[in-house]
């Protein structure tokens, strides 16, 4: 098992790199330790570790103490970060909650590897659960033994490695860990999977987790086979968190809805059920030209504006009387879009610094009736035929910021500027952008 794991780790280049140990006490992520601490000096990488305090238990704050005990023998940085499932716990569930604020956590220290304990029973465990649930060919593929998340590459050096072999280990090493009473609690689904079910089909199928774990491989396989299609079909067709619907409509049913699902993933959207899926594609090639489409899942949404779809979270209310006043930050928050309105200086571009100090500067919402003039010899034009000239999703024209010197509206952010208030060569000007 350190052969294989130090193999593994030498493929992926860690050497002089950060990894990360997500350690929670138990069996699996003891052995992981002793492993990874054995092979450091080794392969130059420097290891630390990370316990998640999920305040379940009632042990909770033993299982903390013990993880920083046995790092200090190892000589090793721990740290204990504390998350509160309560307000996850009704909507995912006490395990789904757990595992996301347990991510979360993970994904926010500074590091170049996370580094997880999963074994090749997890990995029969997850493709069992994962089918019932009636997932797709991604779903099913279980979980990789390495893939980049974020800014770091998630390990899981033991997912070719039986639970029984990681026990062996153990207690050849004499190693000391703690017993988590949750995981005999059969009421969760991954423990009735695991208690139950393996359990029981392991007695007419002795290596039942070993070939449902590469069954899971081939799975991963397939999928990414799928992700190449997809690629493929879409050329052209994605870019900047948008998908051409004429790309949809030109394929088969089959290929159509993997396009659709392969761009959903791309944009970081959990993956809708069958039938959810299907209403999206539906809506998106058969709405009328005209229609406002847009389906709602989850905390985000899939609309449709000038032939592409768009994937975005769902926006929260807003306050129409918003006002903000500039006294030269560099950001403003701007909650009605959850982006930030970017200030920054540049000569000859943007609107007059000069200017923009005659009155009191301002960042306004949409109240109807607004006007400007963007080009010196142009005629005035309404807000509402500027933002449909520039194509401005519907959904973002009552949430647009429009900056404001006093009473006048010298700029609507990201479409257009007043004339008179433009910069000139030689001036310095302050180009608004919102990101």
């Amino acid at each position: 098992m350190p052969d294989q794991t130090a193999e593994h780790l030498a493929s992926l280049s860690c050497q002089g790199k950060h990894i990360l140990l997500g350690l929670s006490g138990g069996v699996d992520s003891v052995v992981l330790l002793h492993v990874l601490a054995t092979l450091a000096s080794r392969l130059e990488f420097q290891l630390s570790a990370l316990h998640v305090h999920h305040g379940i238990s009632p042990h909770a704050d033993e299982w903390a103490q013990f993880c920083l005990d046995l790092c200090a023998e190892y000589n090793i940085v721990c740290k204990v970060a504390h998350v509160d499932i309560q307000p996850l716990r009704e909507r995912l569930g006490i395990e789904a909650a757990a595992r996301q604020l347990r991510h979360a956590a993970l994904a926010e220290q500074d590091c170049d590897f996370i580094a997880l304990a999963h074994h090749a029973d997890d990995q029969a465990e997850t493709l069992l659960l994962q089918l019932l649930r009636g997932a797709g060919m991604r779903g099913a593929s279980g979980m990789p033994l390495a893939r980049q998340q974020d800014n770091h590459i998630l390990l899981r050096p033991f997912l070719n490695f039986p639970r029984t072999e990681l026990l062996d280990y153990a207690q050849h090493h004499a190693l000391r860990w703690v017993e988590d009473e949750s995981n005999r609690d059969d009421g969760y689904p991954r423990n009735f999977v695991r208690h139950r079910v393996l359990d029981l089909l392991q007695e007419r199928f002795p290596a039942c987790r070993k070939t449902l774990a590469r069954s899971a491989q081939h799975f991963a396989e397939a999928a990414e086979l799928l992700d190449e299609l997809a690629a493929q079909d879409g050329a052209g067709a994605i870019g900047e968190g948008l998908l051409e619907v004429a790309a949809l409509s030109r394929l088969s049913a089959s290929r159509a809805k993997n396009l659709l699902r392969y761009f959903l993933h791309q944009c970081g959207m959990p993956m809708p059920q069958s039938k959810q899926l299907e209403q999206m594609l539906h809506q998106l090639c058969s709405a009328r030209r005209d229609a406002a489409v847009s389906v709602q899942f989850g905390n985000w949404q899939l609309r449709r504006f000038n032939g592409y779809a768009e994937v975005l979270p769902v926006l929260p209310p807003f306050d129409p009387a918003l006002c903000l006043g500039w006294q030269g930050e560099e950001t403003l928050p701007w909650l009605p879009l959850q982006r930030e309105v970017l200030f920054t200086q540049a000569t000859g571009e943007g609107i007059s610094l000069r200017q923009l100090g005659s009155a009191p500067v301002t960042l306004r919402l949409r109240s109807g009736g607004e006007s400007l003039r963007s080009h010196p010899r142009a005629a005035r034009r309404s807000l509402k035929h500027l933002l449909q000239e520039h194509r401005v999703p519907p959904w973002q024209r009552e949430r647009l910021p429009l900056l404001y010197c006093g009473d006048k509206l010298i700029a609507v952010v990201g479409v257009a500027i007043a004339a008179d208030f433009r910069a000139n060569t030689n001036e310095i000007g302050v180009v608004v952008s919102c990101k």
